[in-house]
């Protein structure tokens, strides 16, 4: 009996999609398309053959929180929808997990920053024992209370948080490094992570600090599907909240207390 046929490499399916659409689009529209699907298979940090329905959602809400233009977002959209009809006449996917995705609204400005009290609201839906919870709460803690990127909490590893002296120590953008202070209530909240839920998650024997399900590094996207899962269960709108928003309002509440700015903008890892 014959073997299945294997599915194609991922740079073999984005070939062969992009080789079709040249056929019929602008060389252009090419290339936006191929740094389209690099993005994406970026901020999964795997291929985009398998991604999901929230997955493809959490990368457009990521673009909009990049400060992208609802014109490039919309084309980003259209790159994958395209690509995902083209694994579904391969044979590759049974389902196009763009096909009904909600694009960011043109007109429609949402506020820049939760209020204290939604923050609160957030903070309280991540509250459980379970390893993924305490995963969760941290996670949130570190966004806000620390104003980290997306991109510096889930690159952090063990070290770079010392409890003790109530620092976190973490790599931006430019590969620069810095130190942000942290309150009490997220040095307790990873001090719950680090004894009693990361050590369930850690199958792998892995240095990273935020461990997924299956013990490996979370990733953008999965910080994104956590905050959308969290704001839902807080009654918030999920489609408003995402780490970005997270940061400013960290940055805003410490400048509405009385905080300096140029010490504001220090913590946030701004250049001169």
């Amino acid at each position: 009996m014959p073997l299945p046929p294997s599915r194609p490499p991922l740079d073999v399916v984005v070939e062969s999609f992009l080789a079709l659409l040249a056929a019929r689009r602008s060389p252009r529209t090419v290339d936006a398309y191929r740094r389209d699907l690099r993005d994406f298979a970026a901020f999964l940090a795997r291929s985009p053959t398998s991604a999901t329905p929230d997955e493809v959602q959490a990368w457009l809400t990521d673009l909009r929180a990049r400060g992208l233009a609802p014109a490039s977002i919309a084309r980003k959209a259209a790159a994958a929808r395209s690509f995902y009809r083209h694994l579904v006449l391969l044979g590759v996917r049974e389902e196009n997990p763009a096909a009904d995705i909600a694009l960011p609204r043109r007109r429609t400005k949402l506020p820049r920053s939760l209020t204290p009290g939604e923050v609160e609201r957030l903070l309280a839906a991540a509250n459980g024992v379970a390893p993924r919870a305490l995963r969760d709460r941290a996670l949130i803690e570190l966004l806000y209370g620390a104003g980290l990127r997306v991109s510096e909490a889930v690159g952090l590893e063990r070290g770079g948080v010392d409890l003790e002296n109530r620092l976190v120590r973490c790599v931006g953008k430019g590969d620069k490094e810095r130190v942000v202070p942290l309150g009490r209530p997220a040095v307790e909240a990873v001090r719950r992570y680090l004894a009693r839920g990361r050590p369930h998650l850690d199958r792998r024997h892995r240095p990273d600090l935020f461990l997924n399900a299956q013990g490996g590094a979370l990733t953008r996207a999965g910080a994104f599907l956590i905050l959308r899962r969290v704001a839902v269960k807080a009654g918030l709108e999920p489609g408003r909240v995402h780490p970005h928003l997270l940061r400013h309002s960290f940055a805003t509440h410490l400048l509405e207390g009385g905080a300096d700015l140029r010490s504001v903008q220090e913590m946030l890892g701004h250049a001169d």
